[in-house]
């Protein structure tokens, strides 16, 4: 289906296009922008509220600022949708997060636009103040670099960190404040609190306009200009607000709360701070999926709705004639509340994604034990560590592509001190179309070297549910360790789930099938495509045989000591990364243990893979089903061939 750009967006290619409009015709851009937007998701799919709310402020940063040469940094990158279609990319902006088409963030191979790829939250100030920094060493005085960044993304450390440096670089940044009181899930924290006193304060956002006016005015006060704008805006601020300003005391110009809806304000507002040097920041107020009633109405649920009927706002879902498999996030939701109803030391902690991991089922009914901490994922490691210290059980869930940002705390604030934190590792494996920020794909890896840590994926609903069970009983921290429990995005294989709890051996896996000449070998949900992999295989008369392994660490040993006493090809499988991964323990094992099979490693490579479906990525890395059974041929066809 072919979506028609209106009238004034079909003649813009790029920002140079935007930027020979008169200004009074931006408010007909940013109608059609996004109205654009809306047809195109509807249709095709991706995120939707984020980017509906920020376009006035892109139409205003593309028309005031020289992009590329002027630099954006978009933060999180769910936002740019609105970018991409003005930089050149509105005849293929379809093919959004779909296999081979573009990405559904700001990515630097794509478009010289995208100065900076992102995917996870709050690298955007960091990343255009090193941008400043490079460019006023090479003396480009006039170049300017800019940090759009939402109030969520605001609550992680790292933003904190990179305004600390930013108040004390003579650099031309300017950091916009996109606040709209939403990340996926509603912002919690001070912060948030903090920002909604100075939006609501209705005597100082009297008397702020007046800065505006004079800032307005600026080119009459010739060369003390920036001078005497500063002790105006700085004796009206130190006045009204009752609380010191935080991002002046980090000696940041601060200006704003400003309506960021008001095409013709923030135009002007812009055209004045591009002309101030220095680091400063412009605080503008948005709703997320603004001019779309329901997504201005439930802002989660419209964060990425799927498919959906733009005049009804009906969402569309399949339909089935019987009953489904659970998304594995909706089993870990669930379950922790069955847990939690049983175990009163049971707590839950997510970094801003409530939603995303199904913890909001545990929140609403438990408010008091089931805390979203905020973007703040090394502190969400920290505190349940600290939890743990105290006898209380914590189930720490964060997507695997987000705990990589929390390393050093998993290593030393809970591995080295022998604390039984329990790290839910939601999509594991490949993400699908979120693509490579989001893949899960380093997590086997990087957890299984670590000491005193367990690591396991379950291979359907059941085995999630035990080992969930398992780990909150009492004997559980005997084991000095902390445990990883890895699964996918996406739906289980049992309609039928919510099984008897029964409690798990640490380290212990199970054979599934016996076979003849060739063992497969598998690790968590992937290990479900071994029953379609042995019905291709029949037609030829092979019988493999099939191990689900369960743990990466601790290996069954006594399981792999039956595998390589038996079988002379062996293939492991996993939806991990191949370098130190799953299939690296078994080779290290065999190793260790002087055997000398043929072995076949099958998993994630050692490149970064794009966005796409599930199965089209597993498919273009040979590990789909057929992929296996091809491997199994292969390896079967090179013995015959000796």
């Amino acid at each position: 289906m072919l979506i028609q750009p209106g009238k004034l967006l079909a003649q813009i290619e790029t920002p140079d296009d935007l930027r020979k409009l008169d200004p009074s015709e931006l408010y007909q851009v940013c109608t059609e922008l996004r109205q654009y937007i809306i047809d195109t998701v509807s249709v095709y799919g991706g995120h939707f509220g984020a980017s509906l709310g920020v376009v006035e402020l892109t139409v205003a940063l593309h028309y005031v600022f020289n992009t590329p040469y002027d630099q954006l940094v978009w933060d999180v990158g769910h936002q740019a949708y609105g970018h991409k279609i003005l930089t050149g990319r509105r005849k293929v902006f379809h093919t959004n997060r779909m296999y081979g088409g573009i990405s559904g963030f700001p990515k630097r191979k794509e478009s010289p636009y995208d100065t900076f790829g992102v995917g996870h939250s709050s690298t955007s100030i960091s990343a255009a103040l090193g941008m400043a920094v490079a460019s006023a060493y090479k003396n480009e005085k006039d170049r300017q670099h800019v940090a759009i960044i939402g109030d969520g993304s605001m609550t992680a450390g790292m933003a904190f960190e990179a305004m600390n440096h930013a108040g004390v670089s003579d650099t031309n940044l300017l950091i916009v404040l996109n606040d709209n009181c939403m990340a996926i899930d509603p912002n919690v924290g001070a912060l948030k609190d903090y920002l909604t006193d100075i939006t609501t304060s209705r005597l100082y956002n009297k008397a702020k306009d007046e800065v505006w006016n004079t800032l307005g005015k600026i080119s009459k006060f010739g060369k003390n200009a920036q001078e005497i704008v500063s002790k105006i805006e700085n004796a009206i601020k130190a006045a009204l607000l009752q609380q010191s300003n935080l991002f002046e005391s980090l000696n940041l110009r601060y200006f704003g709360p400003i309506d960021g809806h008001d095409i013709d304000h923030l135009v002007s507002v812009m055209q004045d701070l591009r002309d101030i040097p220095g680091p400063k920041i412009l605080h503008c107020v948005t709703v997320k999926g603004k001019g779309y009633a329901p997504a201005e109405k439930e802002q989660t649920k419209w964060h990425a709705p799927g498919l959906f009927d733009k005049v009804t706002g009906e969402i569309r879902k399949k339909v089935y004639d019987k009953p489904q498999p659970p998304k594995y996030q909706d089993v870990f939701g669930n379950t922790i509340l069955e847990l939690a109803e049983q175990n009163d030391k049971i707590y839950g902690i997510t970094p801003a994604m409530p939603s995303g991991s199904s913890l909001n089922i545990m929140m609403k009914a438990m408010p008091h034990r089931a805390i979203d901490v905020g973007i703040a994922e090394q502190h969400a490691v920290t505190f349940s560590a600290g939890l743990a210290t105290q006898g209380l059980i914590p189930f720490c869930n964060i997507y695997s592509s987000f705990m990589q940002r929390a390393y050093d705390q998993v290593i030393h604030d809970a591995a080295i001190q022998e604390l039984p934190v329990i790290f839910c590792l939601d999509r594991a494996g490949f993400a699908g179309a979120d693509g490579p920020t989001h893949h899960g794909a380093y997590d086997i890896a990087y957890m299984r070297c670590i000491p005193n840590m367990i690591v396991f994926s379950p291979m359907n609903e059941q085995e999630l549910r035990n080992i969930m069970y398992t780990v909150q009983l009492p004997d559980f921290k005997n084991h000095k360790s902390s445990i990883t429990i890895r699964y996918p995005r996406g739906e289980g294989v049992m309609a039928d789930w919510k099984t008897p709890f029964e409690k798990m051996e640490i380290g212990k896996g199970r054979k599934i099938q016996d076979g003849e000449e060739v063992a497969i070998v598998t690790i968590g949900h992937i290990g479900n495509y071994i029953a379609k992999v042995t019905e291709l295989l029949a037609e030829e008369g092979i019988k493999p045989a099939h191990y689900d392994m369960r743990f990466a660490k601790p290996l069954d040993e006594v399981m792999l000591h039956e595998i390589f006493s038996n079988y002379s090809k062996v293939i492991t499988v996993e939806d991990g990364c191949l370098m130190g991964g799953f299939g690296s323990a078994v080779l290290e094992f065999m190793a260790d243990h002087d055997y000398h099979a043929q072995l076949k490693r099958l998993g994630i490579p050692d490149r970064v893979v794009e966005h796409g479906e599930q199965i089209e990525l597993h498919r273009e890395c040979g590990f789909d089903p057929e992929g296996i059974a091809k491997a199994v041929k292969a390896m079967i066809a090179l013995e015959l061939k000796i």
